[in-house]
């Protein structure tokens, strides 16, 4: 029923026939861009910065625009490159790097990424002789983007895949000035730097992606440090990013608030004192006990949204929060709540 149904739709929508879908082993992908060509990435270059695992949302929206025909290059955070890099030689990754007609995920190029540094005479000098960053040069945001120019000239797809509060775990009241800039820095003013130095080599019509958070407008406990701030300036900066650099390279600009991942970044804040569960364990099952589609949320829904915003089925669609979260973002009221139980 539903593949009639979206041969159905897909004929209305593009004058296609049935007959133009492919036949034997069904390609999802290869299909849709087979009836609409927005869809097809083929020849398109994306770089998605922050990715050093294959279980957050950078790698899922990396996986749909490769599985859309995009070729991929990555930015990695240095004291994880080789670990990262070790991993996809050892095939740990494999399994998640499957595409829909079989074949798997090639990242073409890893390039070493500190966002929070934009040019090399930002780097102090605990960073630059820290052992985790030994033999590794050129990762600040401008030297990245100088790289990925000498390599690929234009590129047409950029992802923000990157946050960081090194008091995440602590109350807004018990934050110091330093740990609130560093949010900051890393989760908001990174995705400014990032399009300053990207946008003069992204092709007309390109695309821009960043991730935010519910945090930015809703109190989530226990989401500190500063970081739900830093989710709110993401947000505004998009809005503003989206009119400037529109107007000046003719590109989008949007952000996805998604819903909670156990992600290796989110699992990193842990736990509180006395708690069962982690933050991100409490925030997952919040969400399924409260969303209007009380469902699992999977990396998938959120790479589908990314694709989507990344190619030109939403060419007229910039400034946007899109929210990928079952729905938890309308609601006003707990429904598992203590005060909803009847007596």
């Amino acid at each position: 029923m539903r593949v009639i149904i979206l041969a159905a739709l897909l004929t209305i929508v593009t004058g296609f026939t049935t007959t133009h879908l492919p036949v034997g082993r069904v390609n999802v992908m290869k299909g849709l861009r087979a009836v609409n060509p927005a869809a097809d990435l083929t020849g398109k270059v994306a770089f998605v910065a922050g990715v050093a695992d294959s279980t957050g949302y950078g790698w899922a929206i990396a996986k749909k625009l490769a599985d859309a025909g995009a070729t991929i290059i990555v930015g990695t955070w240095p004291p994880v490159l080789k670990i990262f890099q070790i991993g996809l030689r050892k095939g740990d990754f494999d399994a998640d790097s499957e595409l829909s007609d079989g074949s798997k995920m090639e990242i073409a190029k890893i390039y070493p990424l500190d966002a929070v540094f934009d040019t090399p005479e930002d780097i102090p000098e605990s960073v630059a002789t820290n052992k985790r960053y030994a033999g590794l040069d050129g990762y600040t945001i401008s030297e990245v983007a100088k790289s990925v120019e000498a390599d690929y000239g234009k590129i047409d797809i950029l992802v923000h895949s990157l946050a960081n509060g090194p008091e995440v775990t602590k109350p807004l009241l018990e934050t110091s000035r330093n740990g609130y800039l560093a949010a900051s820095s890393a989760s908001a003013y990174s995705y400014v730097s990032l399009l300053q130095h990207f946008a003069p080599i992204m092709n007309e019509g390109g695309s821009t992606l960043s991730l935010t958070y519910i945090a930015s407008e809703k109190v989530i406990p226990g989401y500190g440090g500063g970081m739900s701030s830093a989710k709110a300036q993401l947000e505004s900066d998009t809005r503003t990013l989206a009119y400037e650099a529109g107007r000046k390279h003719g590109i989008r600009v949007n952000t996805i608030s998604a819903g909670p991942l156990k992600s290796r970044a989110a699992s990193a804040i842990g736990k509180e004192p006395g708690q069962k569960k982690t933050f991100i364990e409490y925030a997952i099952d919040y969400s399924k006990a409260n969303s209007p589609m009380a469902q699992d949320l999977y990396a998938e829904d959120v790479g589908n949204a990314g694709l989507f915003l990344c190619s030109d089925m939403a060419r007229a669609v910039t400034g946007i929060t899109m929210y990928v979260d079952n729905g938890l973002n309308t609601m006003g009221m707990a429904l598992d709540a203590k005060s909803m139980e009847e007596a």
